[in-house]
């Protein structure tokens, strides 16, 4: 089984050296594994840094990450699937596959038992590695005993991913001050969504999902799949929801790259359907935490606290030269709307039409397992401009304001920018009347 995958993976994998909002159909399937969306395990390609203007050295850093790589959040997650094969198995209805799959099934249950939700060895790793690298990078920032604040949310997870980054810098200069903190109060920024956002997401009748029903029906046709598993069609008609099943089955195979277990599910599924698998997660989160047209701008707004504290530290740091760097570790949910609201190329398009989502935005691209925005700060002793470059995901990223140093931009044009952003307030979602929405639907 570990060789089959292992062939497997190293056919279809391939070089993530493309930015968001160049996505095509062979790019995704380069490497099956992209296919898992936010499920991603983080990419460790060699990153090329641009070097800076005669003069400059780096200073002060700004960063926010994600969790690493992790287990599935809840139980359900597993047993759904488990719960659906187990009753089949007892009224004889499994196929010999559908037999092996419920016996992978129970090993992966097993593994993932009472660690639903929990950071992976290799999501420790990941923030180890980010870690160094962003040390060896920039290693004038982490000279001397100058100190590193560091805060997480209150999430397991995301306190060992702190732990991991912060344990690996301390043992490449032990002279580091380091503080950690995981406070509910901060939360406010760390990890903001209004109520006008939640309702927005999570009402069954807001008027994106007609849209949303629609497409996903279009792109997860399980008949194929079922026909392999089961035995007996009228019992999959009359016994099982086979689109949930099929979507259950293809968000397990798709986590499995975050685990140390040699189960793969990927055989189970032909490589059109990954991608339209793909396809109906990636509308969510385009939806609800990225930008799309459809939310006018709210979403991304969401992370208006989060910006603000990055420019309140960068102040800070400015003026006092003890301070090495502010890490911040969260969620996907927090790092998709900052992408967003830092206009980054490619990572802020607006688009309405949905089968155009996955060619503007990838949700893989943007927020794969430990994500991160890097703010990195230049200064010189010859002069009092302060420069600024911007790393998602460890590669250079550009924004929209002018520059003569492009990669980096002149931190003043940035502030300025930005300050005025915080101002300004997004529309909001644009409603179509209902019975648009569903005409619209029924000719896609």
């Amino acid at each position: 089984m570990k060789l089959r995958i292992t062939l497997l993976l190293l056919l279809l994998a391939g070089c993530w050296n493309y930015a968001a909002g160049q996505t095509t159909r062979r790019e995704v399937l380069e490497d099956i594994r992209r296919t898992g969306g936010i499920y991603y395990a983080y990419p460790a390609d060699t990153m090329v840094q641009t070097p800076p203007p005669a003069g400059y050295r780096p200073f002060y850093i700004s960063h926010y990450g994600r969790h690493g790589s992790r287990w599935l959040t809840t139980d359900r997650q597993y047993l759904d699937a488990l719960e659906t094969f187990r009753q089949a198995d007892e009224a004889g209805k499994l196929t010999p596959l559908g037999e092996n799959v419920y016996e992978r099934l129970q090993r992966i249950w097993e593994d993932a038992r009472g660690r639903t939700g929990d950071l992976s060895p290799l999501g420790t790793q990941q923030h180890r590695d980010i870690a160094a690298r962003m040390y060896r990078s920039f290693p004038e920032v982490f000279q001397g005993d100058r100190t590193i604040h560091s805060q997480s949310t209150p999430v397991v997870r995301c306190v060992l991913s702190m732990s991991a980054f912060d344990e690996r810098l301390k043992e490449l200069n032990p002279s580091l001050r380091i503080t950690r903190d995981a406070y509910a109060r901060d939360l406010a920024y760390m990890n903001h969504y209004d109520e006008r956002s939640r309702h927005w997401m999570r009402d069954p009748d807001a008027a994106w999902r007609p849209e949303y029903e629609a497409f996903r029906e279009r792109h997860i046709r399980p008949a194929r799949l079922t026909a392999l598993l089961f035995n007996d069609p009228h019992y999959v008609r009359r016994h099982i929801d086979s689109r949930s099943l099929m979507y259950d089955l293809f968000r397990i195979a798709s986590s499995l790259q975050n685990v140390d277990l040699e189960v793969t599910l990927y055989d189970l599924f032909e490589p059109e359907e990954l991608f339209d698998l793909w396809q109906v997660g990636n509308y969510t989160r385009y939806v609800t935490n990225g930008p799309a047209a459809v939310n006018g701008g709210m979403i991304p707004d969401n992370a208006k606290p989060l910006l603000r504290n990055f420019l309140d530290r960068a102040d800070e740091a400015l003026k006092a030269d003890t301070v090495a760097a502010t890490l911040r570790f969260g969620h996907d949910v927090n790092l998709m709307p900052l992408t967003a609201l830092l206009e980054f190329e490619g990572y802020d398009t607006a688009v309405a039409d949905p089968d155009e989502f996955y060619r503007v935005w990838s949700d893989y691209i943007v927020s794969p397992m430990a994500a991160n925005v890097q703010w990195i700060f230049f200064r010189s002793d010859d002069s009092d401009d302060v420069l600024v470059k911007f790393l998602v995901n460890e590669k250079e990223a550009s924004i929209p304001i002018p520059t003569d140093v492009a990669p980096y931009y002149h931190w003043r044009d940035v502030e300025r920018f930005y300050r005025a952003k915080l101002d300004r307030t997004a529309d909001g979602p644009q409603e179509r009347p209902q019975s648009e929405v569903t005409r619209a639907a029924a000719v896609r």
